[in-house]
């Protein structure tokens, strides 16, 4: 099972998107996240549009889940004014507690097309399975 982490992460997300702050490696700006369980796995996905492979970086400690990536403005010559900006930029972070049920050691990412899918399979005892019921085979019937 995931669970969130910070239940005022929402609103730090809401204000900074509303003040045109950005994220610092020392306050980063929470990422958004689909999470879904498909089979025996659940997938964590993260939208990071404009992110490279590798200003994206994942760790996992114990049982604590941790993304974090980097969204560098593009290069741009002297003579170049900027009319608009409205994509963000700096660091977004988003740390995750994974169950006991989840199998950390096993984690795998893929990332396409500017989409982060995190695959986190789920332990064999936390699979579901049939339990077989085993008893005296003499039946004593009550009598009235």
């Amino acid at each position: 099972m995931l669970m969130r982490t910070d239940p005022f992460r929402e609103l730090d997300r809401l204000t900074q998107q509303f003040l045109g702050t950005t994220g610092t490696w020392s306050r980063p700006t929470a990422m958004a996240m689909d999470a879904y369980r498909s089979g025996d796995e659940y997938l964590v996905v993260f939208d990071l549009p404009g992110v490279t492979p590798e200003a994206v970086d994942i760790d996992v400690e114990k049982n604590v889940l941790t993304v974090k990536a980097e969204r560098r403005p593009a290069a741009k010559g002297d003579d170049v004014e900027m009319e608009v900006s409205e994509r963000p930029l700096g660091v977004f972070s988003r740390q995750l507690f994974l169950g006991d049920t989840l199998d950390t050691d096993n984690i795998h990412a893929e990332y396409e097309a500017g989409v982060l899918t995190l695959h986190i399979p789920v332990t064999e005892k936390a699979k579901p399975r049939k339990i077989e019921i085993t008893g005296v085979s003499d039946h004593k019937e009550i009598q009235a």
